[in-house]
């Protein structure tokens, strides 16, 4: 069997692996900040995360098998360690950017949530207190 042939089982294997491993972290670790954001509504949560779930392993899986092809031909033994070397630092980079755009994302929906949590008022009004001439309040008198 060609060696560039053994690069591509490798360098799929290795990288479909990384991907799901990344996926399951996001996926557990993602809901509770869901859960947090859509105000406990777990059903919610579940959905909106099986959904960016999705999209991050077609976005992923799709990059990975763009970034397969390989012009040189593996000779030996270290041109398939080098290759598998680079598409593979290629791969883990792109893992971890769409690993930070994702806790980005969550952390940006998260501090809108606690912002607009924090814009209600604590207690309900009392009462409304009318205006000058009501009685209630009047502004002080200035001496002549």
């Amino acid at each position: 069997m060609d060696l560039t042939v053994i690069a591509y089982i490798v360098y799929l294997l290795i990288s479909v692996a990384l991907t799901i491993w990344v996926a399951r972290t996001l996926s557990r670790n993602g809901r509770i900040f869901l859960a947090d954001v859509l105000h406990g509504n777990e059903k919610l949560a579940d959905a909106v995360n099986h959904l960016l779930v999705v999209g991050f392993y077609l976005v992923n899986f799709g990059f990975v098998a763009l970034y397969l092809r390989q012009d040189e031909t593996v000779l030996d033994a270290r041109e398939l360690f080098e290759a598998l070397s680079v598409k593979l630092g290629v791969v883990l980079l792109v893992l971890g950017v769409m690993h930070l755009g994702n806790v980005y994302v969550l952390n940006k929906i998260r501090r809108r949530g606690a912002m607009e949590r924090e814009q209600v008022p604590p207690v309900a009004p009392q009462g409304w207190t009318g205006g000058p001439g009501n009685g209630l309040w009047a502004p002080p008198a200035t001496r002549a």
